[in-house]
């Protein structure tokens, strides 16, 4: 069996959580790890390649774009062209059908696959609310998020000026409303209130009650848990009153990590284009027989 060639491009939380996915992953082999300095090579990186460009990897079959949001479009652009598949956890929701409109004709001129947002919210959730929303095609559901660490609104937090570290913390409220908590290690010339004004501000925060306080370490109060709680109710044909929930308490990044490789695994059987996750068969994104699976799964 051909093994399929994954390259890690960014090795930050969720880069390393695929590492680990990879290793267990019996049908992928690593490529190689892309970092911005790639002279620095922690001890779990010895045996793999470590370099600044996915380019100078060898037969490359699927980038896994571990980047934070806002580069997600410029790596793929580039990485498509050039016929390598790629997938990511892109989590600004407002912009997903956007990123999937410039990536696919990219995707189908130079015949490789794109499968985009592909964590666990949007991701995973995703095919849970399409789900739902099969089984009660009219009604209401209400995503919560947490209590936890969220990764893309903690990045946000850091990319801001005078941010020497940060953790940024979904608390549900209920009905799909969330309040804010972040965290913030100050550098020496800015103020709380400077970074403050500028996280509110961020699209990831702006529709959100958000509270930022100033700590002195991070670390000290940092969790990477966190969980998601989904209700819909809602009417299956004629009939009311139908309700459906799903829980889920996870390690943020080490699930993400996972739903991206699964989702490797989809691009190479997807045919060109670009795609979210609730377009693609479950079943692609699963390693074993087809015959097999369908008779243990069904």
């Amino acid at each position: 069996m051909k093994k399929i060639r994954a390259a890690i491009v960014g090795y930050g939380n969720i880069g390393r959580y695929v590492l680990e996915a990879l290793q267990q992953a019996p049908d992928f082999e690593v490529a190689g790890v892309v970092r911005r300095n790639p002279s620095n090579v922690p001890a779990e990186l010895a045996g793999y390649k470590v370099v600044a460009d996915v380019m100078e990897l060898e037969d490359v079959d699927v980038a896994i774009l571990c980047t934070p949001t806002r580069e997600v479009e410029k790596h793929a652009r580039v990485l498509l062209a050039e016929g390598v598949n790629t997938v990511d956890s892109f989590d600004i929701h407002g912009s997903i059908a956007d990123l999937r409109a410039t990536l696919d004709p990219i995707a189908k001129a130079h015949g490789s696959v794109a499968i985009i947002s592909a964590g666990w919210d949007p991701g995973s959730d995703s095919i849970v609310r399409a789900l739902m929303q099969a089984a009660a095609p009219k009604g209401v559901t209400y995503t919560n998020f947490g209590p936890g660490m969220s990764m893309g609104h903690t990045v946000a937090v850091k990319s801001k000026p005078g941010v020497k570290n940060a953790l940024s913390m979904t608390i549900p409220l209920g009905t799909g409303i969330h309040r804010r908590m972040v965290y913030v290690e100050v550098e020496d010339g800015y103020t709380i209130d400077q970074i403050a004004k500028s996280v509110k501000e961020d699209p990831y925060f702006a529709s959100d009650e958000t509270h930022v306080f100033q700590v002195p370490s991070v670390d000290e109060i940092k969790d990477m848990g966190h969980g998601v709680n989904m209700v819909r109710k809602g009417v299956s044909g004629v009939t009311q009153n139908q309700r459906f929930e799903f829980n889920m308490s996870i390690n943020n990044p080490a699930l993400t990590a996972q739903i991206l490789v699964g989702v490797a695994r989809a691009t190479m059987i997807e045919r060109p284009g670009a795609y979210t996750m609730i377009e693609i068969p479950v079943i692609d994104m699963l390693y074993g027989d087809r015959e097999e699976l369908i008779r243990h799964l069904v």
